[in-house]
């Protein structure tokens, strides 16, 4: 298969649409990196994609919750055995005006 080129005709057709008005260096510039682009995806094509497996994520997913086992709650009395600001069975906050 025959390696297509990008030519000069094509730069200057491509940067019209684009409304862009290029000199010649900057047209043999994108001619030169378009060209390396196609010759990029060329050695893409050539790799063999049958014997690999899709890569949707880049990590595996799977599932990371828990079984959701019953347990005993936490009684009142538990709950407020660490803290030193209680009253009444309740948490005790600062006073809002």
């Amino acid at each position: 298969m025959p390696t297509p080129k990008i030519s000069v005709e094509t730069v200057k057709h491509v940067a019209k649409i684009a409304r862009l008005e290029l000199n010649s260096k900057e047209i043999r510039k994108f001619q030169k990196d378009l060209n390396d682009i196609l010759s990029a995806f060329r050695e893409i094509d050539k790799i063999n994609v049958k014997k690999v497996k899709p890569s949707f994520q880049p990590l595996e997913v799977r599932d990371v919750f828990r079984e959701d086992v019953p347990e005993p709650s936490l009684t009142q009395e538990k709950a407020l055995s660490n803290t030193k600001h209680k009253e009444n069975g309740y948490f005790k906050g600062p006073r809002v005006v």
